[in-house]
């Protein structure tokens, strides 16, 4: 090669460093985690300490007592006695006034109920609402210098993402296991009335209910709230209630003391195949009522078990969960225009949505 070819070749390479260290810079300053990421996969370990550095201090412990009838005396004879039991469970503050969230089933028909926070001070909380149909409950506490957790966006959440569950299981405060998150969107498990769970591998052990799960940011993303029965020999799958359901439970709970949900007194059943076809629907597309309360919303705007429910305020229903979410979704007192089919033949009728809460006592 001529001295001419080497010096165009010497310049070529020299651009190209120079370009390539630019764009380098470039990429540092706009994703530092793509430089962090490339590292960790090089073989260096991952830590995920910052993350539960700006979030553990916001989890305690919740311990809980009540009073429960046990049988006591001969076979012959068993009159009840008083005893006293002792329950533990986990929950968050997020609020620097004192607010602590919880599951409800923690600290339901709790007689008194201590909140243990991560520096050692011990407190008793009121209750400031509870909300049976998500599982949620919402505390307070009197204490200064509180660090609130900081939310996250549970819809901004991917399969795949890591996350870290906090809580005390059996007493062990400030517990960190560590997964990813498997679904999102999780319903239908029985585990409450409206369910939208967060799935992931991270372990819930007992103790756990209510504690945090975040993201690697430190940022609570969901309240930890049940397992798969361990008795069917399970492991890795547990749900959270996602902080966005959370945040309007709480909003609500800190407002009114309970949660106000639309209500028409309706048992949901999904269509069959044929009954699809006999009704021109298209699959997946309305759900056939199998009882109606009587003398409630819907029975006293003339609905009746048998009717094909099609659509609440033109909105199309295709499952029992999204009917039951869309009603609940609306004030007490509110007007649905309800779209039937009775006998092959549709038609229209208003109902004034109820008060779900007055419903359930």
């Amino acid at each position: 090669m001529s001295t001419q070819g080497l010096t165009a070749f010497g310049l070529f390479v020299g651009r190209s460093i120079v370009l390539g260290l630019a764009i380098a810079c470039v990429v540092m300053l706009i994703k530092p985690n793509l430089v962090a990421r490339t590292q960790n996969e090089g073989g260096q370990s991952a830590s995920y300490a910052r993350a539960v550095a700006a979030s553990a201090q916001a989890v305690v412990n919740v311990y809980t007592t009540r009073r429960v009838l046990s049988p006591a005396g001969t076979p012959t004879s068993t009159p009840l006695r008083s005893a006293v039991q002792t329950n533990l469970g986990s929950g968050v503050i997020i609020d620097a006034d004192g607010y602590i969230v919880t599951n409800n089933h923690v600290i339901t028909q709790a007689a008194a109920i201590r909140i243990q926070l991560a520096d050692g001070r011990v407190a008793d909380a009121d209750i400031v609402g509870q909300d049976p149909d998500t599982d949620l409950a919402l505390l307070k506490v009197s204490l200064s210098n509180l660090e609130p957790i900081q939310l996250g966006r549970s819809d901004q959440m991917q399969i795949g993402d890591v996350v870290l569950a906090i809580g005390n299981p059996y007493g062990l405060s400030q517990t960190v296991t560590q997964g990813i998150i498997s679904a999102t969107g999780r319903g239908l498990l029985g585990v409450t009335t409206f369910e939208n769970y967060i799935q992931s591998d991270a372990a819930i052990i007992s103790g756990n209910s209510g504690g945090a799960l975040i993201n690697t940011r430190g940022e609570l993303i969901g309240i930890n709230t049940a397992v798969i029965s361990r008795e069917v020999n399970i492991q890795g799958i547990s749900f959270a209630i996602p902080i966005n359901l959370v945040s309007g439970v709480v909003r609500a709970l800190r407002e009114n003391g309970r949660v106000l949900r639309g209500w028409l007194g309706l048992d949901m059943r999904p269509l069959t195949d044929e009954q699809w076809s006999e009704l021109g629907l298209a699959p997946g597309t309305g759900i056939l009522l199998g009882a109606v309360q009587h003398q409630g919303p819907a029975w006293q705007a003339g609905i009746r078990p048998g009717d094909v429910l099609v659509s609440i305020n033109d909105l199309p229903v295709t499952n029992n969960q999204e009917a039951l979410l869309t009603v609940a979704g609306y004030t007490p007192g509110t007007e649905l225009n309800i779209e039937l089919i009775r006998a092959g033949q549709r038609f229209r009728t208003i109902a004034t949505a109820g008060d779900r809460s007055e419903s359930t006592r």
